[in-house]
């Protein structure tokens, strides 16, 4: 008798096919396995044309992306920089890499990106106090964007760069124009939950290409031009290796599909659990186009009967991982004594919000395990 139980369902698995097993071969085959060569230098062309940016840099990492972000607009210390409190903990910790310090927006409860009034009050302040921030990271909060004509206005006003923290927004757009091409600089994540990965990655764009140059060049480990090795400062190995791009470069080709794939998952749990009591899914601003990265809901547990964590538990015990939207930077031990503005609204989304399985590859049939699962503990309340 197999004892094994249903096969493990995950919350947002990579996926590759034949393609991705040609690009890496043919990556091989040509002998450039190091963190330079064609794949590299095609990948980036590739993501800045899709996102509408001039220039990028693949990188290790969307937090090392953010980093170097940072680094090309002299943050350091005694800044402070202005951060989506609803997010994960990447986009904070790098404001402490440069030494500076972060100061947390709340979620608008309507988009549950930014608030930009609270920016708006946030930045006023500063301006009177004349303490304004060296920058202001923007998160596209689970392939949304923020109100980046708002938010664009406002940091203006006051000549206050905006960093769009875009990692889980590819294939996204704002009032036409896509994710990631929002800012003086913006970041990309390929981590192997993301819409399309690398296995681990990230990319730096903007329109300026002497940033990214400079980034290109703190990448690998800011080797000054010599024939020997010759730092005049100091650098980081965040560089993307010549196979993983390759396997980016393949994945970003299936991008339309993986995003239609993606909204059609949010359109079956719309209709399969919106009639419950208390359940609610995160709200589509009128303003864009979300790439649906994951199909997120909020339990209202009084009206629904049991909480958040009963669903959670529920799913677990049939081998389903969901797992709970992310807890706020300003609720988190890490950044205790760093200030924050608001902060009622991702607090309630946290102890409410739950993350649904949201794979590109899920099948209609895994999308109605878990929606029955779901409907099984309201019957059950």
């Amino acid at each position: 008798m197999d004892d094994t139980g249903p096969e493990r369902l995950y919350l947002s698995p990579p996926e590759t096919g034949a393609l991705e097993r040609e690009f890496v071969l043919d990556a091989l085959d040509s002998g450039w396995i190091a963190p330079l060569g064609p794949h590299v230098d095609a990948f980036e062309a590739e993501v800045a044309e899709q996102v509408g940016m001039r220039h990028a840099a693949a990188l290790s990492s969307g937090t090392a992306a953010l980093h170097l972000a940072l680094r090309l607009l002299d943050v350091g210390p005694g800044d402070d920089v202005l951060v989506s409190s609803f997010t994960f903990a990447a986009t904070a910790n790098a404001v402490t890499y440069v030494g500076a310090r972060p100061v947390f927006i709340d979620a608008d409860a309507a988009t549950w990106q930014m608030d930009p009034d609270l920016l708006s009050d946030e930045l006023a302040a500063r301006a009177a106090a004349g303490t304004l921030p060296a920058a202001v990271i923007v998160v596209d909060l689970y392939g949304q964007c923020a109100d980046y004509d708002r938010i664009g206005e406002i940091c203006a006003s006051y000549e206050v760069p905006i960093i769009e923290d875009a990692a889980e927004a590819l294939g996204a757009t704002y009032r036409g124009q896509p994710a990631g091409s929002f800012g003086a600089m913006s970041v990309l994540s390929f981590n192997g939950n993301k819409i399309i990965t690398t296995s681990g990655g990230g990319m730096l764009l903007s329109d300026r290409p002497e940033w990214i140059e400079r980034a290109r060049f703190l990448a690998t480990q800011a080797r000054d031009p010599a024939p020997h090795y010759e730092h005049s400062t100091v650098g980081y190995n965040y560089r993307l290796s010549n196979l993983l791009a390759a396997v980016g470069r393949a994945q970003l080709r299936s991008l339309a599909e993986r995003v239609q794939r993606r909204r059609e998952h949010l359109g079956f749990y719309l209709a399969a659990l919106s009639d419950l009591p208390g359940v609610a899914f995160m709200p589509r601003a009128p303003y864009g186009e979300p790439n649906c990265w994951l199909t997120c809901l909020t339990i209202d547990g009084e009206a629904f009967g049991a909480d958040r964590e009963d669903v959670r538990l529920r799913l677990e015990r049939e081998n389903i991982e969901s797992r709970p939207v992310w807890k706020p930077m300003h609720m988190q031990k890490a950044f205790a004594s760093c200030p924050s503005v608001g902060g009622d609204v991702s607090a309630r989304l946290f102890e409410q919000g739950l993350c649904l399985p949201s794979g590109s590859g899920m099948t209609h049939a895994q999308r109605e395990r878990v929606a029955a699962l779901i409907r099984e503990v309201a019957d059950a309340a």
